[in-house]
């Protein structure tokens, strides 16, 4: 599929007997999971419209054009929402990203010199965390904070990483 596509939430499972699906959103208002036009699957075959019409413990609940019953929505249960990058909003913050913007970067340190390419970004609850890998496939892994990376050029197509010093470069041995 041509351009970036963005999760935008996964169909944990179904909600009553008319085809409504429960959605864990990845969106920061949850109920805009739906706002950004059809979503898509992630190999791009599948076309969804929601429409969310509520919330309940940690979801979204949302009726899918062209489902209509508990099977067919218990049948997209794990199905990832995608979005294309474009159709995203552009972020107000100077400092703000999204993760698909970062995913391709060219790392390096701060004289300039290559550490590799941004692989992921995660988030598990005590903020980001960005890996790059370098050439020979070692993976570092530093906070996504403006001390470790201080400068992001999306022009550019990189980022400036100040590695602490418990963390190896490549050119010093394992990652």
């Amino acid at each position: 599929m041509a351009g970036r596509s963005v999760c935008l939430g996964v169909i944990v499972g179904a909600k009553g007997l008319r085809g409504q699906v429960r959605v864990k959103s990845f969106t920061a208002e949850p109920a805009d999971v739906g706002a950004y036009g059809a979503l898509h699957d992630e190999a791009g075959e599948r076309r969804f419209r929601l429409t969310v019409t509520g919330r309940a413990k940690g979801v979204v609940l949302a009726a899918i054009e062209g489902i209509g019953d508990r099977d067919q929505a218990e049948a997209l249960r794990g199905v990832q929402l995608f979005v294309d990058r474009a159709a995203l909003p552009q972020v107000e913050a100077p400092e703000e990203f999204y993760h698909a913007d970062l995913i391709g970067l060219g790392a390096e340190d701060l004289e300039g010199r290559p550490l590799g390419r941004v692989c992921a970004v995660h988030n598990f609850g005590a903020g980001d965390v960005i890996e790059i890998e370098a050439e020979g496939g070692a993976i570092m892994t530093v906070a996504f904070t403006k001390a470790t990376v201080p400068e992001v050029d999306l022009t550019a197509g990189r980022l400036v990483v100040d590695p602490p010093p418990e963390i190896a470069t490549p050119d010093e041995g394992e990652v």
